[in-house]
């Protein structure tokens, strides 16, 4: 049964209009028909009913005369926190709400017996002065965290600490190993010159220029000289041997220039061709040919090539205003055999078929090309042809070479494109038997 409609409810009381109103319907009543009904009253009080939380879990029955002193004890009834923290909930909740939840609950710190209100004491919580803690640096100690600040600043072994010197950081406890290795750290001179406090990454900068008992080699080292000795004494040292150092410098210079000449012969020879064939390009014709007609006999000189790897080495001379019977009106051209790296290598006399030619520059999708051609195979009884020696400086007939002292006229050099762009092409060719190169 529906108990609340059973419960008596006051009548309602309107101040604005000065009357009673029923509570179900709300109609004004007059209040001399009201009057109490005490044996109806008794019937309904007398009335077994159970509680009005038996849906929630409350087992309580009873007449309704004693629910209200019930209600006053049932753990399932909402009533406010007697804190006044304005939270309502069932009597039975009300013990961990006072003890755990409550803000205006009362509660002491186990560590500093603090009294605070619930609120309160969580705001403490993890800050309480008295509260034993572990080092952050978890070194191991533990204190009370009051101490801490003071602990971690001055006591942990594993706190951290610029080094004086070069201002990085280490933990304390390795501080110390780092010293015998801090670039910044101060040493004293190796050499007791009686400089104190040098960097340690200083000192080899300090012997270098400032230490006055540094050991010092000679600044002639590289021509010979090995002496040693402090610098204080090294002026005098350089004074009373500056004619010993003169000689050292010639001779150095002297091996030097040996090995330059060495070297630019190497370079030399790498740059040499190797396959038989040269082509000489003699730019500034016009110029050149002035000059060779105003000096006699002005001979010009090829690159050397050699025949093949390993082979003959030879060179192309060619005089611009003729050389004997085409002096003044012909191009002369000879080659000669040089002095090679392999000419104990190689048969002698030199006996391969050679041939010249001027090349025609003209285009050849106008005109096919008419190069002027000439090919001789060497005399055997030719002093230039012979195995040379280690060096020719004369101009007899033996340096000359062999050639053609009127390879070309001067009128005939002209009718074509052989000078092209003031330069000329002549090109050298030896044929070495297929045996040989294999």
């Amino acid at each position: 049964m529906d108990v609340s409609a059973l419960i008596p409810t006051p009548l309602s009381f309107s101040s604005s209009e000065g009357v009673f109103k029923c509570p179900e319907d709300q109609l004004p009543l007059d209040y001399a028909k009201i009057y109490p009904d005490p044996e109806l009253e008794a019937q309904v009080l007398s009335l077994a009913i159970r509680c009005i939380h038996s849906e929630e879990g409350c087992r309580w029955s009873g007449l309704i005369r004693h629910l209200q002193a019930h209600l006053g004890t049932c753990g399932f009834n909402v009533i406010p926190c007697p804190n006044r923290c304005s939270t309502k909930l069932s009597r039975r909740d009300l013990p961990q709400h006072l003890q755990h939840g409550c803000p205006k609950r009362r509660v002491q710190c186990e560590f500093c017996a603090g009294d605070f209100t619930g609120e309160a004491f969580e705001g403490h919580q993890g800050t309480c002065p008295q509260e034993s803690v572990y080092c952050e640096n978890k070194c191991g100690a533990r204190m009370m965290r009051r101490l801490l600040s003071q602990h971690t600043l001055a006591e942990c072994p594993k706190r951290t600490q610029p080094c004086t010197y070069c201002a990085k950081e280490f933990v304390f406890d390795t501080i110390q190993n780092h010293q015998y290795q801090c670039p910044r750290y101060p040493v004293p001179c190796p050499n007791q010159c009686g400089t104190p406090n040098i960097a340690r990454e200083d000192v080899p900068t300090h012997l270098k220029e400032s230490c006055s008992t540094a050991m010092l080699l000679c600044p002639f080292k590289e021509a010979g000289c090995k002496h040693r000795c402090p610098k204080l004494a090294m002026g005098r040292h350089l004074e009373e041997s500056t004619k010993a150092h003169l000689g050292m410098v010639c001779a150095l210079v002297s091996r030097q220039r040996q090995e330059i000449l060495e070297l630019r012969r190497d370079v030399e020879e790498l740059s040499v061709s190797s396959d038989g064939t040269l082509i000489w390009k003699i730019s500034d014709y016009a110029r050149k040919l002035q000059e060779a007609k105003t000096r006699s006999n002005y001979e010009f000189f090829s690159p050397p090539f050699y025949t093949h790897k390993y082979g003959y080495k030879l060179q192309v001379s060619a005089f611009l205003n003729g050389n004997g019977s085409g002096e003044n009106s012909h191009l002369s051209v000879y080659i000669r055999v040089l002095p090679g790296e392999y000419d104990n290598l190689l048969e002698w006399p030199f006996s391969y078929r050679v041939t010249f030619s001027l090349l025609d520059q003209s285009d050849p999708s106008l005109s096919k090309p008419q190069h002027i051609t000439e090919t001789f195979h060497p005399d055997p009884n030719w002093k230039n042809f012979q195995k040379p020696g280690a060096s020719r400086v004369s101009l007899d007939e033996s340096t000359l070479g062999f050639g053609y002292p009127k390879f070309i006229s001067h009128e005939d050099i002209k009718k074509r494109n052989y000078v092209r762009d003031n330069a000329i092409f002549i090109k050298a060719s030896v044929e070495i038997p297929q045996k040989i190169l294999s």
